[in-house]
Order: structure tokens, then C-alpha cells, then sequence
């Protein structure tokens, strides 16, 4: 999970959307935001159906009005922007990516002329894991959870036709990050686009790997370098690019509650940035460009809030550690995806009310960007049939439901303020609890958060199979039923296509330049040089990413994390 934004916070669609032409094409009002600059608006007047006109923001007074304050300003509870939805709608980011690059690439270019607005590429596990599909332990697996990315030759197929100039891509991508980030940023170079140009954001988070997902290559400190490596090149090359997207996301599906995803996302936060000024880095001049990227589960009150405090926290949290000179430091900017641990095998038609609860509760809270499950997931990758209704949904919540209309549309609300003081003051322990253990890293060589999200977990399973937490159609509301949907079907031959790929790769590449490359990456490795430059040369000279990742194992080790048990 990921997305691309302006320094603002807002998502930016194209280099153009703020320009007058864009304006007069999409019928933009003007509306004075705190700074007493113009903000463009998407439409002349805001009413209900019933014609009722629909103010701005709801307001209110008392103590809880001066303790949320205000949309654009700090602590962010009502938002990070002073317009919200009003100037621009969140990005609808569709997560995509299956089988060869081609194939992607085809998907991708079909989901942006139905309205999507950015890129999220999906990685197999083999290339999540810095293997080639060559490699023997990709049998099976190359292109079965994602797109199969093995050389700057997939990548350049990847982004075939793809506007890089002015559509945001983000990839999900942690342990081998830097390699496919130097892909993207060669195949840009190729179409003319400058790392300057770029937007987007790389996942990066190796810290919740450890914790929830276990796509984890290095030892936690060569991790850490890697990533603190890749803030200190995008800051002074690609400063329009989300250079990590620290997620909460994964946490949550491996089966945590909502304070504990927050809690443990943002402890992760700052374990991030004090090794980023470590190395020396000057807070403002990578904060700025740090997003997030939670989950949305099903109790839509509670998720309102959970965004709500986050970003209140955030602010807090930031503002007391690191005293900030740039506002945008302490901005939590998010990305959300809606629970795919939520979706049901069983009635699957069922999961398009789950997620368009989940989506609504996202914008309600105030998200930046958006993906929605597509309704088959849990049988299968998406068909293009339910992908379209998934990006139909979050289409429906922009234009149809109202939500979109008023900044904050839950601000106000005893249950929701409640709430969001509540999950608020439970994740400032739990971070707290952590601190206490040494901070994040350590904690999690202790295996503290694994073991927290492990008893969570059992909680939660333990109500379902009592019957004390009803889940429609697996232990409520049943009914016989004959599933029909089979899911997207991969193409079994994919994996000898794309060795034939590489062995030609391999055969008609310059061997003595790929091999010189590949020992500068290693003496850099070994002597504590940025490895981007290093890797990017090594991308352009059509080394693999598995020799890559394979030379920097030679270097760095590798790593089994603590179980938590």
C-alpha cells in the first residue's frame, strides 16, 4: 500500500490541475484558504438534493471546537487541507498488477481512461523478495500476486505509454525499494522525463515487514540504511516523490485493532526519522515528503476516528520531538486502502457493502488517496468486471453521496469526538509502552508488537467462532449458494516466458560493464556510500534484480525476525 501528493498535502493528478486552463475546463470556483491564497473549488454552489444549502465546514463552539480546531491547521484533526473535497477529490489509486508486465500494463492503461487517477503496482512475491523469475525459489510463484519485474526490460514493458509526467504511480515494494525506484526513475529517463518531473511514492516501510508481513531481506540495521539511503538521493533528486509510505495497513490485516495499527505505524514513524537524522539528514528537509498508509475495516465510526487522531497525534507527537520550521513537517498525509481481511469467500457479492462502508468511513476521515477491494479477492485476483466496480464505488461516494461536499462531515459528533479522544490518548500509551522498550527496532527484535498483534488476533477469531461477532454469511445469515466467480486467471506459461526473457537479457547485455557496475555497488555497500547512484548505474546497465539484491547479500547478511511467540 501508497500515492502522490503536493506539498500541501493534496494529491495532485496532473502538473496542470492548478493551472487557469484546467480551471475553466472543469468549471473551478475560488475560495480564500487560510493563507488568504485563491483555492480552486469544483463547483459554484454546494446543496443537498432537497436544495438545502450545505455549509462549508460545521461549526461549532465550545471546548471541543478549540481543541480540534480547524481543517488546514494544526493538530489536523479536521483535516490537513483548509478545502478538503471541495478543491479536489482524494485520488482513486486502484491497486493493480498480475502476471507479466504486459499484461499489467494493459490493465493500467485501461483502469486510467475509466477515471482512475494514479498508478499502484503490485509486485509478485518473488520480486517483493529481490528474486529474478529465473531464480529456483520463484517456482511456482512468478506473477501469481503481482506483476513480475526482474530488469529494466519488465519495467520499461510495465510503463508502456504511461504519461510519467503527469500520472503518480506507487509501488509497493519494501526490501529491494531502491532497485525498483532506480528502474522507474532509468525508464522515465527514456521517455524524456526528468527525476525532478516524477511524483509518486515508493512503500519502503521495512520496519512493519518485521512486524506483520515478512518480505524481508537484510538485517534490521543494513534495512535501515537502505531506506535512509533512498530519503537523502529523492530529497536532493526527486523532491516531488514520496521517498517511504510507513504503513499501518499490513498491521492491520496480520490482525491488530485500530489503536494498536496507529500506535504501532507511527512509532514506526519516528524510528524512521531519528535514523534518518542519524545520518545527518535535516528533519525539514525529508518530513515534508513522509506519507502514511492505514487500513479501513468495518466499524466506520470507530475508522472516522482512527484518521481523526492520527492526525492529531501526529502533530503532537512531531511537534514535541523534532520543533518543525516547516508546517508541512507534521501533516500526517495518508493513503487507505479498504480491508481485505474483511472480505468474505462465502456470499461474495456481500463485500461490495463492505467495501463501500469502509470507503465512505476513509472519506469521511479525511484520507488523501483511495483504493477499493474489488468484491472477488477473496477468491482470486480482481476480474476487470469487479475491478470497475470497486473504482465505481469510490466514483459514487464522490459525485452521488454528499460526503464529498463538507469538509469534516463527522466533526461535531459526541460519538465520533468521544471516539477519536479515546483511540487518541490509547495510542499515545502504546507508543509510550514502546519507547519504554528502546523505540520500535528494538521492540521488535524483542518481538513485543508481533505478540500484540498475535493476541489480537486470537481475540478477535476466538468471537467470531463463538458466535459472539457476527460475520454475514460465514457464521450469520447463511444460505446454500453456488460461488461462480473464478477469480482473474494467470497464465501458467508465464514463468518459462519471462526466463527465456532474461537469458536473452543476459546473452546480449555487456557483461564486463554489468559485472563492474555490480562491484561498485558492493565496495559502496561496504564503505557506507549512498547506494543510489551506485544501483541506479547497475539498473541501466541491465544487471537483474536479483543480482543485485545478491550482491548486497554478500555484503549486509540476511535475516530471520523474532516470531513474537
Amino acid at each position: 500500500m501508497a500515492m502522490s501528493m503536493d506539498p500541501a498535502g493534496t494529491i495532485i493528478e496532473s502538473p496542470a490541475s492548478g493551472s487557469l486552463v484546467h480551471r475553466i475546463l472543469c468549471g473551478l470556483t475560488m475560495s480564500a484558504d487560510e493563507g488568504g491564497e485563491k483555492t480552486a473549488l469544483r463547483k459554484d454552489d454546494w446543496k443537498t438534493l432537497s436544495g438545502i444549502s450545505i455549509p462549508e465546514i460545521p461549526v461549532f463552539e465550545g471546548e471541543i471546537a478549540t481543541i480540534i480546531g480547524e481543517p488546514g491547521k494544526p493538530p489536523y484533526t479536521r483535516g490537513i487541507h483548509s478545502t478538503m473535497y471541495r478543491s479536489r477529490l482524494w485520488t482513486m489509486r486502484q491497486y493493480a498488477g498480475f502476471s507479466s508486465a504486459s499484461e499489467t500494463n494493459e490493465r493500467f492503461r485501461l483502469l486510467l481512461e475509466r477515471g482512475q487517477k494514479g498508478l499502484s503496482v503490485a509486485f509478485d512475491l518473488p520480486t517483493q523478495l529481490g528474486l529474478d523469475a529465473d531464480d529456483p525459489l520463484s517456482l511456482g510463484e512468478v506473477g501469481k500476486v503481482g506483476v513480475s519485474i526482474s530488469s529494466i526490460d519488465d519495467m520499461r514493458q510495465l510503463l508502456h505509454d504511461i504519461p510519467l509526467a503527469s500520472v503518480s504511480t506507487s509501488m509497493t515494494i519494501n526490501s529491494p525499494a531502491m532497485v525498483l525506484l532506480a528502474m522507474y526513475i532509468a525508464v522515465a529517463e527514456e521517455h524524456g522525463v526528468e527525476p525532478n518531473q516524477l511524483r509518486g511514492t515508493i512503500q519502503n516501510d521495512i520496519l512493519k515487514e518485521y512486524i506483520a508481513r515478512g518480505t524481508h531481506i537484510f538485517p534490521p540495521t543494513a534495512s535501515m540504511r537502505l531506506i535512509t539511503d533512498i530519503f537523502e538521493y529523492c530529497t536532493e533528486n526527486v523532491p516531488h516523490w514520496n521517498s517511504i509510505s510507513i504503513s499501518g495497513y499490513h498491521i492491520r490485516e496480520a490482525g491488530s485493532t485500530a489503536v494498536q495499527e496507529i500506535a504501532f505505524t507511527l512509532s514506526n514513524a519516528l524510528a524512521y526519522i531519528d535514523a534518518a537524522l542519524d545520518k545527518g539528514l535535516e528533519f525539514d528537509s525529508f518530513a515534508p515528503r513522509l506519507s502514511f498508509f492505514f487500513n479501513c475495516h468495518n466499524d466506520f465510526f470507530e475508522e472516522v476516528a482512527k484518521f481523526r487522531a492520527a492526525r492529531s497525534l501526529w502533530y503532537e507527537l512531531v511537534t514535541e520531538r523534532y520543533s518543525p520550521t516547516d508546517p508541512k513537517s507534521s501533516m500526517l498525509r495518508f493513503h487507505t486502502q479498504v480491508a481485505g481481511v474483511s472480505l468474505t469467500a462465502q456470499q461474495p457479492l456481500n463485500n461490495i457493502a463492505r467495501v463501500t462502508i469502509q470507503a465512505l468511513a476513509a472519506v469521511c476521515g479525511g484520507t488523501q488517496s483511495l483504493h477499493t477491494n474489488s468484491y472477488d479477492e477473496a477468491l482470486g485476483l480482481p476480474t476487470m468486471e469487479s475491478a470497475t466496480v470497486a473504482l465505481r464505488t469510490q466514483q459514487i461516494i464522490a459525485e452521488e453521496s454528499g460526503a464529498a461536499d463538507v469538509i469534516d462531515p463527522m466533526g461535531g459528533s459526541w460519538y465520533v469526538e468521544g471516539l477519536t479522544a479515546d483511540i487518541k490518548a490509547a495510542a499515545r500509551n502504546e507508543i509510550e509502552s514502546i519507547e519504554e522498550r528502546g523505540g520500535a527496532l528494538q521492540a521488535i527484535e524483542m518481538g513485543y508488537q508481533q505478540r500484540c498483534i498475535h493476541e489480537a488476533a486470537y481475540r478477535h477469531q476466538t468471537e467470531i467462532e463463538k458466535g459472539e461477532r457476527r460475520i454475514i454469511g460465514v457464521n450469520h445469515a447463511l444460505m446454500e449458494e453456488i460461488i461462480n466467480s473464478a477469480g482473474q486467471n494467470i497464465d501458467l506459461g508465464l514463468q518459462d516466458r519471462q526466463k527465456r526473457r532474461l537469458g536473452e537479457l543476459r546473452s546480449e547485455r555487456d557483461d564486463e560493464e554489468c559485472s563492474r557496475c555490480l562491484q561498485v555497488v558492493i565496495k559502496a555497500a561496504e564503505d557506507g556510500t549512498n547506494l543510489f547512484i551506485p544501483i541506479l548505474a547497475a539498473v541501466k546497465a541491465d544487471a537483474t534484480l536479483g543480482e543485485i539484491i545478491t550482491a548486497l547479500k554478500g555484503v549486509f547478511g540476511t535475516y530471520v525476525a523474532a516470531s513474537g511467540f
